[in-house]
């Protein structure tokens, strides 16, 4: 019921009536899994650099089917940030504008379930510019992995100590790491966490 009503709330603040279709429900088989790389950890003052996407359908990853887009951040690039994600202000020489992005972006997933890992701090990102832009929240279907991984696991595990770091959920269902560390690479990896928890 609050579910609803939030939703409805939210739908309300919609300022371009193109995205009204956000809030259909779903009703397919395809997800899409996204990763956001950033100046740094809040969406309040941090800017996003880049977004890699994929789309899974059934129990396939679509790398066919991705987006990638690197970002002009509003501010400069410092070292700790570089450091995790080997970005720097020379290779977003070609970067798009935020502005334009969003709306590939919000284009590119539709009313889709979202999938990731710390989901939450993602769109939390992306929230602060589709409000700024339509006026909402990603109103989508959220599906966090390492929730998902803790309920298959916690039962097994001496006192429900679970180790939920990327890495370690990689490992413990056997799933290859792929050696570049960027923002579509992680998308890729978490949808291979999903599908093999899904399963």
């Amino acid at each position: 019921m609050f579910d609803n009503f939030f939703k409805n709330l939210n739908k309300n603040k919609l300022t371009n009536k193109k995205y009204e279709t956000l809030f259909e429900p779903y009703t397919g088989d395809e997800y899409i899994c996204f990763d956001c790389e950033t100046t740094g950890l809040n969406p309040k003052i941090d800017d996003i650099i880049s977004i890699g996407a994929v789309k899974i359908k059934g129990n396939t990853i679509l790398t066919s089917q991705k987006f990638e887009r690197f970002v002009k951040p509003k501010k400069k690039l410092d070292g700790n940030s570089i450091k995790i994600h080997q970005i720097r202000e020379c290779d977003l020489a070609d970067a798009k504008e935020i502005d334009e992005v969003i709306y590939e972006f919000l284009d590119f997933i539709g009313n889709r379930p979202l999938v990731g890992y710390c989901l939450e701090f993602d769109v939390a990102m992306i929230n602060k510019y589709t409000k700024e832009k339509i006026g909402i929240k990603l109103p989508n279907e959220q599906i966090e992995v390492s929730a998902l991984y803790f309920d298959k696991v916690v039962g097994r595990i001496p006192q429900g100590n679970v180790d939920l770091r990327f890495n370690t959920i990689m490992k413990k269902l056997n799933l290859p790491m792929m050696g570049k560390h960027d923002a579509l690479s992680d998308a890729i990896m978490t949808s291979m966490i999903f599908l093999r928890l899904k399963m």
